[in-house]
Order: C-alpha cells, then structure tokens, then sequence
C-alpha cells in the first residue's frame, strides 16, 4: 500500500465523520477531564545503566512516554528500562539522556524538543513518537514529511547511531479510551504503523517496533500512558522483537 493510498482512506474516512465532529469532540473532551493528566517522571532526565566500566551514549527524544508520564522518575520509566535492556544486550554500561516533553507531535519534536539535544554524539536513539500524531489526527502525508525530516536530523547528529522506533499506539488496546473514538483513531493509528514501517525499512540503522496484539493487565497507569510496570514490559518487548527481528550490531 502506498502513501496515496493511506491518504486518501484518510481524507475519505475524514469526510465521512466530518457530520460527527462535535460530538467526538465533547466525547474527548469528557475521557480527558476524567482521565487527567500524569506528571512527567521526576528526578534528573539523564543516568547511568550498568555496571562495566566502558559505556555508550543513548539519547530518547519524544512524547509523553519518554517524559515518563506514569513512572516515578526516569529510571523506571522508558527511558531507563528501555538502556537496561540495552546494556544486557552489549555488555556495556548505558548513560542515557531525556529530552521529552508531554504532548508533542513529530512537528513539535522538531522545532521544541531537536534544539535540547545534548551536544554530544550518541551510539543509540529511542524515539518515542506517534501518539499525539494520531490524536492529534497528522494526515499520512503530515507524519512521514515530519518522521523523515526528524530521522534526518538525528542522523546528521550522530552518524554512527542506532535509532530505534516504539510502536505507533495500540489505541484499541487502552481501556480510557471510549467508543467510536477509539475505533476511529485505530484506523488512523494503523495508517501510521504501515507508513512508518515502510519508512524504517528504507533507512539504514533505523529499526521500528511493530505494534503488538496485547499488553498485560497492568500494563497501564491511566488507561493511556503505561505505568513502570508497563515500561519495564514494552522495553522488554521491544529488545526481544529487535533481537528476533533484525540484525541490529551492537557498539
């Protein structure tokens, strides 16, 4: 399926639920207020995983999830658990850094979050992006315009780098999320999956999680944002899936 394709089940879909409009709108409005909103992790956004004396450099740049909505501090949010896989894995120490805000959109990443990147290069990137595109409804066209332009960024900075994807969001998966808003926004989420899947297998050393089929019980602190349980268990999931998957060379 092309990205024609995509975007023209995109704008069809949109013309078809355009006379719902209002009220999707207040049904959102309703799950937010009830919802609320997490606080960000606390503590420093940058830490060290692992016990060798050698040690690489990981950056994750992103959305809610890479701020660490749901956890404590970054240690047990996604950020950590996603380097303390990554350590067993290579057999090195990790120090990792955070730059993630709530709420932003690859656009965003691009203008407010790239320019707080540290000025250092980096042997591993976790990107933590899409669910703000999808709520936010970014056309097909939208998200691979941003993704790519954000992918060539962070590879102009650290040339070298791994860079890998967390899964566009399994909306049908979140408890908080009611009908028929969650069966519209699946389908564009899934528009998503597909686009950024193609883009990762075009681009070297760029390696996108597929969306998985389940999570367990608890693997939500809201219904939307995963608690440190849910970090540990996507980072675990992640590794694995990379692992079986594709020929990623560690440092």
């Amino acid at each position: 399926m092309s990205l024609i394709v995509w975007q023209t089940k995109y704008v069809v879909a949109g013309a078809l639920i355009l006379p719902f409009a209002p009220l999707l709108y207040l049904q959102g409005q309703r799950t937010r207020r009830r919802v609320g909103v997490l606080p960000g992790a606390g503590g420093p956004n940058t830490g060290r995983t692992g016990e060798a004396d050698e040690a690489v450099e990981m950056l994750a740049i992103g959305e809610s999830t890479i701020a660490g909505l749901g956890a404590k501090t970054h240690q047990t949010a996604f950020a950590g658990q996603f380097a303390r896989e990554l350590s067993e894995r290579i057999g090195m120490a990790v120090n990792w850094s955070v730059v993630g805000r709530n709420g932003v959109t690859a656009e965003r990443t691009i203008r407010e979050l790239v320019p707080q990147i540290p000025n250092k290069r980096f042997d591993y990137i976790l990107v933590g992006l899409g669910g703000n595109d999808v709520m936010k409804l970014s056309s097909p066209r939208k998200w691979r315009r941003d993704m790519t332009q954000l992918l060539q960024i962070l590879k102009d900075h650290s040339p070298d780098a791994v860079i890998f994807l967390s899964n566009c969001p399994v909306i049908k998966l979140s408890p908080a999320i009611p009908q028929p808003i969650n069966a519209i926004l699946w389908e564009l989420s899934k528009l998503h999956d597909a686009n950024i899947k193609e883009i990762a297998a075009q681009t070297e050393s760029v390696f996108y999680y597929h969306q998985p089929t389940n999570v367990p019980p608890d693997f939500f602190a809201d219904g939307i944002h995963p608690s440190e349980m849910g970090y540990a268990e996507w980072s675990r999931s992640m590794m694995e899936f990379f692992d079986e998957n594709h020929q990623w060379r560690p440092r």
